[in-house]
């Protein structure tokens, strides 16, 4: 099937925000100005074609990721709608990954908040070129200017107004382009009789201020504008445009809209920016992998006439099979082919190919370079796999997902769903890579493990809606973890006879402490033989399987370096396993020995309230071990920032409206660990002896 669209026109984009932005309701606007849809949907009502499950709708909040391909001045658009609430973050990490440029939202009273500095910090990972769009110009105490400054204080970046509000709140009329120097008035309220009107004469020196701050800006990145403008020439609207995204795909700048999707304002415009100054497949680097035969570095261009490859970045069971989302960086696929898996080393038939629009699709002939596609028929492929041709075989750089912070035991209502139980996790498990599933060794129960409570809620009632199980769910439990403070030396020796052969394994072993966040090193400084070469992975792989368990309450290991420097070995009676076993005991004699200690999960906690409540609030998080990082007061309403261990916020949703008599909303994200006070200690590492 010949393509629809030239890579020049294609845009891949993803819309991200902090929870209750307005992303959906601005995903839903773009589908109906793009001709897409016919009537718009809303959030609040479950009406949103992006939030299409049951759990979507009734919550109002976007739980997965939905993809919808559309179509603006001749330019085909995917567009990825993303959650904003922290425990479905693995939804924006892995979309961000394949995508090519973002919108980032931002509500015109709140600007910059917990989640939106989170998503922010992932398309910096991925150096992805964004717009910011400030919605909700029409709420009170909406403020567009407030809105942008915040992005350059709290996360330094560089937001350039392209567009002014003429009004606020109840008086938001319109939207001032600075680049043509016109007014947008909205006529209607469906948002499409749009005038296009001279600059009122109130707002003309604000709109020549902020016209000169754009070019101040611009004319960094083009240097014919920069001596037109230094020469005090009138540039082109054109000559404008083309610096902006100049700008905007180096990363230098982040051109700011204005609107009020809600009410119908500003999304075309929005749109216009998407196409003028977003990037084609064309504008980003090649994409860059490692080709498995030789293990050296390759790379593949945006180009239909390139080998195919592409990266998997999500996959969802539906009740046709699974669907694998896809991102082709290069050459064709057509269905009914045969791919490889570089990732797995297996050959895959890709049975369909169809183009998601939220949960409806619409199939297709073949998938080219710069398409966001969906596979159905493969059986082996999982988030994070590289798709290629086998004749050209290359593994693209993967993804790294967030461990789970919180865990509970679930078991099913009746014994006889134990093993549809266990096929409904797996399944579960295969979508999501923060999702984990595994079983307890001394208690035999079934363990599940997530970002959060909501997390865990919404799995829950999935397996209840999707797969006909209901389960018992137990307490929720922190995934705490466990660190030593002091270096020390340590010795394992594992020697055993038994009459025929024996088993001699002999090392020593360093341990260092390391800095929060560096996880587990292992260095191998032998010298003259003392271990042999081939018994060294084994020293590693047994440190490996026993800091899965540390010493004081069997919680997991981290940031640490363990160097083998000295042993010895038997001729005949050293093998593997004696050295695993040798290294274990060494590392767990040593990790007593360096004053263990337990770390716990900390959240970032945002709580908004009325004014009045905010005394109760702060003294009640310092009552949960909670340290306030600073408070805000606008108008009526109070914001609390607060630090605070998880395991002290389970059940806060409740308190807090009884608290606030249901006026007040929080937010939280795990942002660091830290070590649990001894008091506290003491009774997690009881509990778990018991």
């Amino acid at each position: 099937m010949p393509r629809t669209h030239s890579l020049e026109k294609t845009r891949n984009i993803g819309i991200m925000a902090h929870i209750d932005a307005g992303k959906t309701t601005t995903s839903e606007r773009i589908l109906y100005y793009s001709g897409k849809v016919h009537k718009i949907g809303e959030t609040h009502d479950g009406g949103a074609v992006t939030d299409w499950m049951d759990q979507e709708k009734e919550r109002g909040i976007t739980i997965t990721s939905a993809c919808i391909t559309t179509e603006w001045r001749e330019h085909k658009i995917n567009v990825i709608d993303t959650p904003g609430h922290v425990d479905f973050t693995v939804e924006v990490e892995r979309s961000l990954k394949v995508l090519d440029g973002a919108i980032t939202v931002l509500c015109a009273r709140g600007g910059v908040q917990p989640q939106s500095e989170t998503v922010w910090r992932q398309a910096d990972k991925y150096k992805v070129p964004r717009l910011v769009y400030v919605n909700k110009m029409d709420t009170n105490d909406a403020n567009f200017y407030r809105a942008i400054e915040s992005l350059r204080t709290n996360l330094g970046a560089n937001p350039v107004a392209v567009q002014i509000p003429v009004g606020d709140a109840e008086t938001f009329k319109g939207i001032i382009d600075l680049v043509e120097m016109k007014y947008y008035f909205y006529n209607d309220e469906k948002g499409k009789d749009i005038h296009v009107l001279d600059i009122p004469a109130d707002m003309k020196d604000k709109a020549a201020e902020y016209r000169t701050k754009l070019l101040d800006v611009v004319v960094d990145y083009d240097d014919a504008l920069f001596e037109k403008v230094l020469g005090g020439e009138e540039p082109t609207i054109e000559e404008i445009r083309k610096a902006i995204r100049t700008g905007t795909l180096a990363m230098k700048m982040q051109p700011a809209f204005c609107g009020s999707s809600y009410k119908n304002k500003g999304v075309q415009k929005l749109l216009d920016g998407v196409v003028d100054f977003l990037p084609s497949p064309l504008d980003i680097p090649a994409v860059k992998g490692t080709n498995p035969e030789t293990e050296k570095e390759e790379e593949r261009k945006a180009d239909d006439k390139e080998p195919f490859s592409g990266l998997a970045f999500k996959v969802m069971a539906d009740r046709y099979g699974e669907l694998v989302f896809f991102r082709v960086y290069s050459g064709i696929v057509t269905k009914g082919s045969y791919v490889y898996n570089a990732t797995k080393d297996k050959k895959e038939r890709v049975s369909r190919i169809v183009v998601m629009y939220a949960n409806s699709r619409e199939e297709v002939e073949s998938a080219h370079a710069g398409d966001i596609v969906s596979f159905i028929g493969l059986s082996n492929t999982t988030t994070a796999d590289t798709l290629c041709d086998e004749k050209k075989p290359i593994v693209l750089e993967s993804m790294s997902f967030a461990e789970p912070v919180i865990k509970l035991a679930v078991e099913p209502k009746t014994k006889g769903d134990q093993e549809k139980m266990t096929m409904a996790l797996i399944k579960l498990a295969s979508e999501d890579p923060t999702f984990k599933v595994q079983t307890d060794k001394e208690t035999g129960q079934t363990i599940i493990a997530g970002m959060g409570e909501l997390h865990l809620e919404i799995m829950i009632d999935r397996m209840k809606r999707e797969f006909n199980v209901e389960v018992t769910p137990g307490t929720p439990q922190v995934s705490y973890r466990e660190t030593f403070k002091k270096t020390v030396e340590s010795e394992g020796k594992h020697v055993k006879q038994s009459g025929g052969k024996g088993q001699y394994g002999h090392c020593w072993l360093r341990l260092e402490p390391l800095p929060a966040g560096e996880g587990f090193k292992f260095v191998d400084k032998t010298v003259g033989g003392s271990i042999p070469k081939e018994y060294i992975p084994a020293v590693e792989k047994g440190l490996i399987e026993t800091k899965a368990s540390g010493v004081l309450a069997g919680y997991e290991v981290v940031d640490f370096q363990v160097t083998v420097y000295d042993g010895s070995y038997h001729d005949v009676d050293s093998s593997e396993m004696a050295f695993k076993i040798a290294a274990s005991m060494a590392f767990k004699d040593g990790m007593r020995a360096a004053t263990p200690i337990l770390l716990e999960p900390i959240t970032r906690v945002q709580v908004t309230v009325p004014a009045e409540y905010m005394g109760d609030i702060m003294g009640n998080l310092t009552t949960r071990r909670g340290s306030i990082q600073g408070t805000e007061q606008s108008g009526t309403t109070a914001v609390v920032n607060a630090e605070v261990p998880l395991s002290e916020m389970f059940g806060y949703v409740t308190d807090l409206r009884s608290r606030t008599k249901g006026k007040g909303s929080f937010t939280m994200e795990v942002v660091k660990y830290e070590e649990v006070p001894s008091y506290v200690a003491t009774k997690i590492i009881e509990g778990r002896a018991k």
